[in-house]
């Protein structure tokens, strides 16, 4: 599929290429802004890091040319005091969180922007407050990573943000992240796979897990690697992993499998990276056959990596023990292992007959 894509591209410069890229991209995130933030009064708070004044300004412009009543707040002007709002209702008012400080009020819809270094005025850490999260780690690859439901249908930006996220990764994710593979094989190791059974790897990437899978199921037993983004199965064909298993490219919240045909699903990072943990666990539950198993892995554990993306660590997070071990139990599982340790995160559970 890269060669169809690279053909097609014959004779146009790189530096074109990239930057026409670049510029579709700003713009399908704009757009998914713009259909979240509907017409009518409201405060929209831009906040994150240094982006946030930039970003606050394209934003109006985007907004206004939607036909929105639209106005950048400029100054340091207070919300709903006869400054910024009063005058200009029913507008959309952006702002950044420097602007407002402490004045933000509740009701205010708030824009992070996630990057490598946070350094907005909302404070370290807010980044679960936010009703809309975009990645500006790579700026010139924006993401929209969350939009709250209140605003819009996952439907309407999940997926195509999501493959946009892994599609820019692919080409290097082995060369970072390749060392990990050991751990992937250690984990499966534990999953208790029957010989000659069916094992799937859901969101595998570059299908780091698929040797191991298949070692795991034997030679008469099927192994199958799922993943939403073409450029990571494109890389997972490329290095070889195909030899161990079917590359398959699907949602993991329609997985095109019959119901109770499955006897082990390995998910590595998977829970971390879906808009909705409820969906994606309840269609596991689904093709997975009565005490079959479930993996949740990934080879850092959940203190370390949210070290690494400059966040702070919550008890309320879909993977900390209490609230995975709930929503385990709502979709058809039995957590009956829980490993949140420095070097890894593993979580193993049953599927209740």
């Amino acid at each position: 599929m890269g060669q169809v894509r690279q053909s097609r591209m014959a004779g146009i410069p790189a530096e074109a290429v990239a930057s026409r890229e670049r510029s579709a991209r700003w713009t399908q995130v704009l757009r998914h802004l713009a259909a979240a933030l509907t017409p009518g009064p409201r405060l929209v708070v831009v906040d994150g890091c240094g982006e946030a004044d930039r970003f606050a300004d394209v934003l109006t412009q985007v907004l206004a040319a939607t036909g929105q009543d639209c106005v950048r707040a400029n100054g340091p002007a207070g919300y709903g005091d006869g400054g910024i709002a009063a005058e200009h209702v029913p507008a959309v008012v952006v702002a950044t969180g420097r602007q407002l400080g402490t004045s933000r009020p509740p009701d205010a819809v708030l824009i992070w922007l996630r990057s490598g270094s946070t350094s907005g005025s909302v404070g370290h850490g807010a980044e679960h407050l936010a009703q809309i999260v975009v990645d500006l780690r790579d700026p010139d690859w924006p993401v929209v990573r969350a939009v709250d439901e209140s605003l819009a249908d996952r439907s309407s930006w999940y997926l195509t943000e999501t493959q946009a996220f892994f599609a820019v990764r692919a080409a290097t994710w082995d060369r970072k992240f390749g060392h990990d593979m050991p751990a992937y094989a250690a984990a499966v190791g534990e999953i208790d796979i029957p010989s000659g059974g069916v094992a799937i790897d859901v969101g595998c990437g570059t299908g780091r897990a698929l040797p191991a899978l298949r070692s795991a199921v034997g030679p008469t037993g099927t192994v199958l690697g799922v993943d939403v983004t073409v450029e990571m199965l494109e890389n997972a064909l490329s290095l070889g992993r195909a030899e161990h298993g079917h590359l398959v490219l699907a949602d993991a919240r329609y997985l095109p499998l019959a119901t109770s045909t499955v006897d082990a699903v390995f998910a590595a990072g998977l829970i971390g990276h879906v808009a909705e943990v409820e969906p994606v666990l309840r269609e596991l539950a689904r093709v997975t056959a009565p005490r079959g198993r479930l993996a949740l892995f990934h080879p850092s554990g959940r203190a370390a990596l949210a070290a690494r993306h400059g966040r702070a660590l919550r008890a309320d997070e879909p993977q900390a023990e209490a609230p995975l071990r709930a929503v385990l139990a709502r979709t058809g599982w039995d957590l009956d292992r829980y490993d949140d340790a420095v070097g890894r995160f593993f979580a193993r559970a049953a599927r209740v007959r």
